[in-house]
């Protein structure tokens, strides 16, 4: 498995930093949460937006989006901080007092996508060229009428609607055939599935180094700031939610996955920070390396939180507690197991209910809190994932 901004094995800490930040809201018929944590990687260069209620006239438009920095966290925090001003000011946008034509909202987000791209390129170059950063970007809008997708680099949205995964936005690799032709058009190459050898993905904003061929215009350059748009009519009674993520979390978790995941969720609690930081924890202990962020947001569709779904999960969490129990009594005079021991003793077994999409690592936390009760003693390298890529 491949990473980015895996240079070299530097870019790692001994342990994880798991802090995780956190934010929720609502309004326009939505619900929010998201999380961040910073992973083993060195930095957390992940940024995200969450705003609603937009300026001129959108009062009933929303607008979310996670930012996927490499090479430093400059250009993520930036676009955090302006990009929705860059499209939301253009002339598509400006002015509206209905909700304005779908293409004039697509192309209002391209526009806004090449203007903030223009605009950092003179920031870099008024400082001769020292940010070298770059950043994935994934969002939507949403109108009343319409979901609009936008997709810049390998971060990841999708539709939850009727139950299944209704829309997902594809992934900009440099080996995809499209992608591919205008690298080698500009006088590049893929080698080991990166533009020339080094860059991962294959659109992105910032990455200046990538956007110097004469004579090509921003969209025709070895990594492209163009962002895909896609607009989906809404569905009032089908929609049911949209998550917005980084690669951290889907290098270890499926579209299904994570959408079956989430579902089960938002069955046994309606606290939608909470459903995130199970997705961020989840994905660290399935061995995701990278920085971790994710928004999810609920629409009125949205499962609801169900009685004997939360009756089935006290229940799992119960027998999982007696387990562990049990594993560590049953070593006797050998002394404690280590951590690892027990989740991959626990791993070997059928064990009923356990969440779709997440399995024994969404519960490695409730393994983890009885097993340090019950050994207080215990050595800190059997704490978190540190110990363990793992069982």
């Amino acid at each position: 498995m491949t990473h980015k901004k895996e240079k070299k094995m530097g870019a790692f800490l001994d342990k994880p930093k798991m802090e995780k930040h956190n934010a929720h809201g609502a309004g326009n018929s939505l619900h929010y949460g998201l999380s961040s944590m910073q992973g083993w990687r060195v930095e957390m260069e992940d940024a995200h937006t969450a705003v609603i209620g937009l300026p001129n006239g959108l009062d009933q438009w929303s607008f979310f989006a996670v930012y996927d920095g490499h090479a430093g966290s400059q250009v993520a925090k930036y676009c955090c901080e302006h990009l929705l001003e860059h499209i939301t000011s253009n002339p598509d946008f400006k002015g509206a007092d209905q909700e304005p034509a779908v293409e004039n909202v697509k192309t209002g987000i391209r526009t806004g996508f090449l203007q903030i791209d223009e605009h950092m390129r003179a920031i870099s170059e008024k400082k001769h060229g020292v940010d070298r950063s770059g950043s994935t970007a994934v969002g939507v809008m949403i109108s009343p009428k319409h979901i609009y997708f936008i997709n810049c680099g390998d971060s990841r949205g999708l539709l939850s609607r009727s139950g299944k995964v209704h829309f997902f936005t594809q992934d900009h690799k440099p080996s995809n055939p499209l992608e591919k032709e205008r690298i080698q058009n500009a006088g590049g190459s893929v080698m080991i599935q990166r533009v020339n050898g080094s860059l991962a993905v294959s659109r992105a904003l910032g990455d200046f180094d990538y956007k110097c061929v004469h004579g090509k215009g921003p969209t025709e350059q070895l990594v492209s700031p163009e962002p895909e748009v896609y607009e989906i009519e809404r569905s009032e009674l089908e929609d049911q939610f949209i998550i917005l993520a980084c690669d951290g979390i889907w290098d270890v978790m499926a579209n299904e996955e994570l959408c079956d995941f989430v579902r089960s969720r938002l069955e046994v609690t309606d606290d939608l920070e909470k459903v995130c930081n199970e997705i961020v924890d989840t994905c660290l202990y399935k061995g995701s390396r990278d920085n971790m962020s994710v928004v999810l947001i609920c629409l009125p569709g949205a499962p609801k939180v169900s009685p004997e779904a939360v009756k089935r999960e006290a229940e799992l969490d119960k027998y999982l507690e007696s387990r562990v129990e049990e594993i560590i009594k049953k070593q006797g005079d050998e002394g404690v197991p280590d951590l690892v021991h027990v989740m991959r003793t626990l791993a070997t077994e059928s064990i009923p209910n356990l969440p779709p999409g997440g399995e024994l690592a969404s519960k490695r936390s409730v393994v983890e809190a009885v097993y340090n009760r019950l050994n207080p003693y215990r050595s800190d390298d059997t704490d978190c994932a540190a110990a363990d890529d793992a069982w």
